[in-house]
């Protein structure tokens, strides 16, 4: 018989071994958006991390369901995992508070659930992933960093709406404040999407020419440098960046003035180690959950500027275009999370 699985129970309640005496289990992997391959080497990185638990005899069979779907849909991933009676779901949500129910009802059948890379609200749930504000503060902090804490700057955001999204907002937001000589001119929505990144940094540049940088999250970030090159602005306006591969070869060529921080594609692969370790029956740390919710662990969050770019391009070489820098919490890193 599963255990019901709610924040309280995994961090405090002591599990029987016994009920955990099985190297085989079943993970459900939900992602609700398939507009990036970010998402694509999300997923790979997953499965690569069951892969490797079954050499060393744990058998983890994933099951994923991926599609462009609203929140209902993803909903619809819930519960047919749900159904399908795995041991645990990672999910990357499209909403912090709208799977608190059914998340509620994959704990009452003693489903672990965890999110990544987006933060939930629901008590039956943990989080392992990157603090997404902490992610935006960096960047920003180093754009103003860059600008001498002066100058006219725009930001170009993801999905209105999305959780991550909105906490990079805060993120930046907070950053900025830090200096009085940063004005923010204006704030657009490009849907984490490259085009739309660089038709918005078109738009954005003949508004403001006396724009002296951008801040641009993950995949808009090379649009919106493709308009800034195609404007002649690459030598007086500095932005952040993408950590994809085929950007960071520009990046160096070029040699931009750009910063990225890393939301490493891997947080899934680390979340499913996580996962592993806690249906085996170990125990949470007291100490280990954090966040708004109090129910996150938070992973590194890495940075590539111009002092590490040719390190990263090292990491790229023999990967394709949209092959972005990445990092996983080993099970061996995990096992720091528990007892």
């Amino acid at each position: 018989m599963k255990k019901h699985f709610t924040l309280a129970a995994v961090s405090v309640i002591a599990l029987s071994s016994a009920a955990y005496a099985q190297d085989s289990f079943t993970i459900g992997l939900s992602n609700g958006f398939v507009g990036s391959e970010w998402r694509t080497q999300m997923i790979e990185e997953a499965q690569a991390a069951a892969a490797a638990w079954g050499e060393q005899g744990v058998n983890v069979e994933v099951i994923v369901q991926s599609g462009n779907v609203d929140v209902q849909g993803q909903i619809g991933h819930i519960r047919n995992f749900i159904n399908q009676g795995v041991d645990a779901i990672i999910i990357n949500p499209q909403s912090p508070t709208a799977f608190d129910p059914v998340f509620a009802q994959a704990a009452e059948a003693g489903i672990l659930v965890i999110a990544t890379d987006a933060e939930v609200t629901s008590p039956d749930a943990i989080y392992v992933g990157i603090d997404q504000k902490a992610w935006a503060y960096q960047s920003a902090d180093w754009l103003a960093k860059a600008l001498n804490g002066e100058g006219n700057v725009v930001t170009i955001n993801g999905v209105a709406g999305n959780p991550a999204n909105e906490a990079r907002v805060a993120g930046y937001t907070e950053a900025f404040a830090q200096y009085p000589g940063i004005t923010v001119l204006n704030q657009a929505n490009a849907n984490w999407d490259q085009a739309q990144g660089q038709q918005v940094m078109q738009n954005l540049l003949a508004t403001y020419p006396n724009l002296n940088g951008v801040w641009v999250q993950d995949g808009m970030a090379d649009g919106a440098w493709r308009a800034i090159e195609a404007a002649g602005r690459t030598t007086d306006i500095a932005a952040t960046g993408e950590i994809r591969k085929d950007f960071m070869e520009r990046w160096s060529e070029l040699g931009l003035n750009s910063g990225a921080s890393v939301n490493p594609p891997g947080v899934m692969g680390s979340a499913l180690n996580v996962a592993v370790l806690r249906l085996q029956g170990r125990e949470f740390r007291d100490d280990v959950f954090t966040g708004a919710n109090g129910n996150a662990i938070y992973i590194p969050i890495p940075f590539v500027d111009n002092d590490n770019l040719a390190d990263s391009l090292a990491a790229a070489e023999g990967q394709p275009g949209y092959w972005s820098v990445t990092d996983i919490v080993t099970p061996e890193e995990a096992a720091e999370f528990f007892q």
